[in-house]
């Protein structure tokens, strides 16, 4: 945790301290398990895109290699 964007431990204890003032020691965690959620929903969208792009460009190959066929 020394290196993540050049912040010193200092810095990010202070940055903690400071989400602590504003929000509370409550609602840290509903935020927490907020941004969980928000990272899994992006997680599976773009995991759905993955997955969308795996099956067209395998569906572009088999009509590359029909193409191909007819060709010889």
């Amino acid at each position: 945790m020394n290196n993540i964007l050049f912040i010193s431990g200092a810095e990010v204890f202070i940055i903690l301290l400071v989400i602590l003032l504003l929000f509370g020691s409550k609602r840290i965690p509903e935020l927490a398990r907020g941004l969980g959620k928000g990272m899994h929903e992006f997680k599976k969208a773009t995991d759905d895109i993955k997955k969308e792009i795996n099956e067209s460009s395998s569906e572009i190959s088999k009509d590359i290699d029909d193409i191909k066929k007819n060709v010889e």
